[in-house]
């Protein structure tokens, strides 16, 4: 072989060494770094899954390179393949750390009796027009052909799977009702995924109490009466007591409206004995929020504020004027903003 030949397959040699370092994988170049602590990881991946950024709130703006955060220049990405942004695990901690801390609420709303996920639905607009993140959980034995046979445990892992699926994180978990007994349950199972619970007009039983033993005797003795009568062990509430009690400050056409979309409600459990020990040994952050016409629980020494409420302990009391059913459907903003001051930082 000539010099000329030489020195050509010396350059071909050399070529493909630099070709071949050119087209090397991210992981490898991030295991060759490894010891220089300069690996490279994805972006994505580590803000959803290390630090429960939402994917949906991440993005990549190809005109200037900058990672975005809810539509914001972060940072730009020490590197880029086939559309995937890399860099390196201390700067996405201090990327995650602060957006996780300043994101918005996101919010869990569940229900009460004689209701179904809709119910919110006025609200969770409210709350999104207001930047926050909102879902609306169904639960077992209510909604469009549910069955009515159903335990409170079944209810509560409903809500825990909703959870559990969408992998949610930091939320602030509500209860409205009959809710509250559901949310303190789940609590109890999934207290790592919860940044602070709220307690809309609803009820806090006790270690070993029911919802229905919640009420006065004559309360109680009446839903006994009309679960018996029934021939699906549901609880369906005459429109007289629904008005005056459920949706006492609403006009009649109103309260004969949100009446109609009311479904017998499964009354199993509503009377079961619930065993609370672990959540009354939870150390999470609560909010009480109280309607000051909701008549549901009679005023005075059985109501909702500071019968239900004190058995909290530590909590944030919220007041705001409305009735136990309509006001959240007349007037979801009014609740909605009430709802961020229970759930705020």
């Amino acid at each position: 072989m000539n010099l000329k030949s030489t020195i050509v397959a010396a350059s071909l040699v050399a070529s493909f060494a630099l070709l071949s370092l050119n087209l090397s994988s991210p992981v490898n170049a991030a295991a060759q770094n490894v010891e220089k602590g300069t690996s490279l990881v994805s972006v994505r991946d580590t803000l959803v899954n290390q630090y429960h950024i939402d994917a949906s709130r991440i993005a990549f703006n190809k005109g200037n390179g900058y990672v975005q955060v809810d539509g914001f220049d972060i940072f730009k990405p020490k590197s880029i393949i086939n559309g995937a942004t890399y860099d390196t695990a201390d700067t996405l901690k201090a990327v995650g750390q602060k957006e996780s801390i300043q994101h918005p609420l996101t919010f869990v709303l569940v229900h009460g009796a004689w209701a179904d996920s809709s119910y919110f639905n006025g609200v969770a607009a409210e709350l999104h027009k207001m930047g926050y993140t909102v879902y609306t959980p169904e639960y077992a034995g209510h909604g469009a052909n549910a069955s009515k046979n159903v335990t409170h445990e079944q209810i509560t892992t409903s809500v825990v799977d909703y959870i559990k699926k969408k992998n949610l994180h930091d939320i602030v978990l509500l209860g409205h009702s009959f809710g509250g007994t559901v949310v303190e349950k789940v609590a109890e199972q999934i207290p790592d995924r919860i940044k602070r619970l709220v307690f809309f007009d609803a009820f806090v039983p006790q270690d070993g109490e029911s919802m229905v033993d919640q009420f006065p005797a004559p309360i109680q003795d009446l839903f006994n009466q009309l679960r018996s009568a029934s021939t699906d062990d549901t609880i369906a509430l005459p429109f007289t007591i629904f008005r005056d009690t459920l949706a006492n400050t609403a006009s009649l056409d109103v309260a004969k409206a949100i009446y109609s979309q009311a479904s017998p409600e499964p009354a199993g459990p509503l009377f079961e004995k619930l065993d609370l020990k672990k959540f009354y040994s939870l150390d999470i952050p609560k909010s009480f929020l109280y309607l000051d016409e909701d008549t549901a629980l009679p005023q005075g020494p059985l109501g909702w504020h500071p019968t239900q409420s004190s058995r909290l302990g530590v909590y944030r009391f919220i007041e705001g004027t409305g009735d136990h059913i309509s006001t959240a459907i007349t007037q979801p903003g009014m609740i909605a903003e009430k709802i961020v001051e229970a759930g705020r930082d």
